[in-house]
């Protein structure tokens, strides 16, 4: 121990700073609890510095872009639109910063005490926290992981200057001509399109059958997206096999194999998306007696509490989609836990969301899922070429389909894509978490021009009453 390193003593102690850890922090702390949260790198994490956050700026910022070249529909023409990028990123930038900053200041304002460094358990009621030029001990009576995730890394597509992750993708300081994306997935398909909108040819190579295969959205609503690509000008390879790269000082070329014949590809760059790894080794939690799964997952109960009954998981370190809303619920739920109050989770109305063109989002059951467990259902869909404001955005792509059980008419799932479906989504949740049925929805009063109608008019569907369609 070195000199003067005197255990310091706290309730709750909290490790990671991302959007499941302060907000578990936060919680802890309005509940009464002494909390001490220690991050050693991002304030925010990786969804607000290098995730969720900076690639929703780029994406909003490659449809401006798309949006000024393409608007002569209505009228509007521009003789010259360029990008300059390097705005685009001091934008992004700007965004980040204003949010990271604000929740240090949150912390702050509930006395949450803030430590940097890595965090290594020595028990399951102490843990070392080491800076860059010091270590110090925590005593704790409850402890909550929340350590998130990093990418995956290919051995043959080892990290490098052309061999990018997310991170790398997302602070590129040009707009490259060429790109390869390895992983059709959530990600992969989000910065795939948002460099397609500012004109970068783009190849996704995907090992699965179709691109956003994880089983949350209809084949129709991943079909809409990867026509839009294609309308970009982007190529996507299905049952592809990424096999290698070779790279040099401007670029790189990617072989892979499809249809049984191996391929080659160039481009500036190649994006490895293929998934993220829980970041929950060389932290000491053996020395804690903290159970994990093979694959480095952290098993919990439905109060986030592990087998050791004084230390919780949450976010991207226990089992379940790797999002930022959930880790944040998750974050709630282990502080009121840990709070003496009878919180559980309750996954079914957590919602998916892809930021493509169309959007994606999903709550709930799909119709497969409802079906896979004997459920008799009605699936009610309505299009958004129906609808005025869809029709007056030139954003007629798309439908929402609701999920509502047979013999009550109760609303148990909903996928949407189209325009604005991550907004539109929350409705739908709600309704699952009240318990509410396709006549409730068909009963509440939207305003009129809005794409929320559709949420209206494809409840009045499942009843078997629709207005805008003929049934």
């Amino acid at each position: 121990m070195v000199v003067g390193d005197f255990p310091i003593e706290t309730d709750t102690i909290v490790i990671g700073a991302g959007p499941g850890g302060y907000v578990a922090a936060i919680r802890a702390a309005q509940l009464g609890q002494k909390v001490t949260i220690v991050e050693k790198e991002y304030m925010g994490g990786v969804c607000l510095n290098v995730g969720c956050i900076p690639s929703k700026a780029i994406i909003a910022a490659g449809h401006r872009y798309e949006t000024a070249k393409h608007s002569d529909k209505f009228g509007i023409t521009a003789e010259k639109v360029t990008v300059d990028f390097s705005k685009v990123q001091q934008f992004k930038a700007d965004v980040v910063k204003k949010l990271t900053g604000g929740v240090e200041g949150l912390l702050k304002g509930n006395k949450v005490n803030i430590v940097r460094g890595e965090a290594y358990f020595v028990d399951n009621t102490s843990l070392r926290v080491m800076g860059e030029n010091s270590a110090q001990t925590y005593t704790f009576k409850n402890a909550i992981i929340a350590t998130g995730s990093r990418p995956i890394e290919l051995p043959a597509f080892k990290y490098s200057k052309r061999v990018l992750d997310s991170t790398g993708a997302l602070n590129l300081q040009e707009i490259p001509q060429k790109i390869v994306v390895i992983g059709g997935g959530v990600i992969g398909v989000e910065l795939g399109g948002a460099y397609a909108n500012f004109g970068s040819q783009v190849t996704i190579l995907e090992g699965a059958d179709e691109i956003l295969g994880m089983g949350v959205f209809d084949k129709q609503m991943a079909a809409l997206v990867k026509r839009s690509l294609k309308k970009k000008g982007a190529e996507i390879i299905t049952k592809a096999l990424a096999k290698g790269v070779e790279e040099t000082e401007n670029g790189v070329t990617v072989t892979y194999e499809a249809k049984g014949e191996e391929k080659k590809v160039e481009a500036d760059y190649v994006f490895v998306m293929v998934g993220r790894r829980p970041n929950t080794d060389e932290m000491g939690l053996e020395q804690a007696g903290v159970k994990m799964t093979e694959r480095g997952l952290i098993e919990i109960d439905k109060q986030c509490r592990t087998n050791v009954s004084n230390i919780y998981a949450i976010g991207d370190v226990v089992a379940g989609p790797q999002l930022a809303h959930k880790a944040s619920y998750e974050a709630k739920i282990a502080a009121e836990a840990i709070s003496g109050h009878p919180s559980e989770i309750d996954y079914l109305g957590i919602p998916a969301v892809v930021f493509s063109d169309p959007e994606l989002a999903s709550v709930g059951y799909t119709e497969q899922q409802a079906k896979d467990e004997d459920i008799e259902i009605t699936a009610a869909k309505f299009p958004f070429a129906a609808n005025g404001r869809a029709l007056s955005l030139d954003s007629t792509d798309g439908f929402l389909k609701l999920i509502t059980r047979k013999e009550d008419g109760l609303v148990i799932g909903a996928q949407i894509a189209g325009a604005n479906a991550s907004d539109m989504i929350a409705e739908l949740g709600l309704a699952i978490e009240a318990g509410m049925t396709a006549e409730d929805l068909a009963m509440t009063i939207h305003a009129h021009p809005t794409l929320g109608e559709i949420t209206m008019e494809a409840a009045e569907v499942a009843l078997g009453t629709p207005i805008h369609i003929v049934k």
